[in-house]
């Protein structure tokens, strides 16, 4: 188990647990860097850093996954020690989660044409406080007996590409880094093997901003980690990493602090917020 984990969802986006929950669970397992990282919101920050006061071994680091938009499909930036109250942030991430329940209501109504009916009632039930995300529907496919397993939801059926997948409003990855710079925060390119052309992406944000990529992802093997990590040494940028926990399928997901990240990846990036503070303060 690694003692860092920069990766987690809470169920203010579309994890099952608490931010305090998630916070208690870190601690439990030892470790002691994580970043909440909740898609589209920072709703939880604040009571995951206030938990944490109970657990002095444990830094929470304030965090975002902003979805954006590429031509192949989707791609996933990661802000970290965002200012989460900032107003030209809260508004764009608000805007984003009124996106996320249209398209949502517009995948179940594929998917009913696919001959899986899916309440929208009790996929909101499934999200509670959350905004509505496809983790939601794939589970309310599970209780249906229409899947067998989440990865199955994704990769059949509302995975980019597949037959009930929809798009919603999003921003470019590069209007992404610029927005988490805008707030004082540091963007990484999240599970860049999901991108097509990963390596022309970076190429094309690092002059922008990006700060880092997550090599280090649950789901990735050695190799393909070995290449990342040169892939951001090659552009000067920090390899970072996260098991991109959901708490959602015990069975096929990576848990917390599952993926090994090293602590050197975190302390670069604290080192480089301590960094601009003393330039600020000076």
């Amino acid at each position: 188990m690694s003692e860092v984990d920069l990766h987690i969802h809470s169920y203010i986006s579309d994890g099952r647990f608490s931010p305090a929950d998630i916070v208690r669970k870190a601690a439990g397992a030892g470790l002691k860097v994580i970043a909440l990282t909740d898609h589209d919101s920072v709703g939880g920050v604040a009571s995951a850093i206030e938990a944490a006061g109970d657990f002095p071994q444990l830094r929470v680091i304030p965090g975002v996954e902003i979805s954006t938009d590429v031509p192949q499909g989707e791609v996933h930036m990661l802000g970290y020690f965002i200012d989460y109250t900032d107003k030209e942030l809260l508004l764009e991430l608000d805007n984003m989660r009124n996106s996320r329940e249209k398209r949502a209501q517009d995948m179940i109504a594929k998917l009913a044409d696919l001959g899986m009916a899916i309440e929208w009632q009790r996929v909101q039930e499934i999200a509670g406080s959350g905004t509505v995300g496809r983790p939601h529907i794939a589970q309310a496919m599970l209780e249906k007996g229409y899947i067998a397993s989440f990865k199955e939801a994704f990769n059949k059926y509302i995975g980019f590409g597949k037959p009930a997948y929809a798009r919603r409003v999003k921003m470019t990855p590069l209007e992404a880094v610029k927005l988490i710079l805008r707030t004082n925060g540091l963007p990484v390119l999240a599970h860049p093997l999901t991108v097509n052309d990963h390596e022309a992406l970076v190429a094309e944000l690092t002059p922008g901003g990006l700060t880092g990529i997550e090599a280090y992802y649950g789901e990735y093997s050695t190799e393909e980690i070995k290449k990342l990590v040169s892939l951001a040494d090659k552009h000067g940028l920090i390899a970072t990493g996260g098991s991109d926990y959901h708490g959602l399928d015990d069975n096929t997901e990576t848990p917390l602090g599952g993926a090994d990240v090293p602590m050197e990846s975190a302390e670069k990036l604290i080192s480089l917020v301590e960094h601009r503070t003393l330039k600020t303060a000076g």
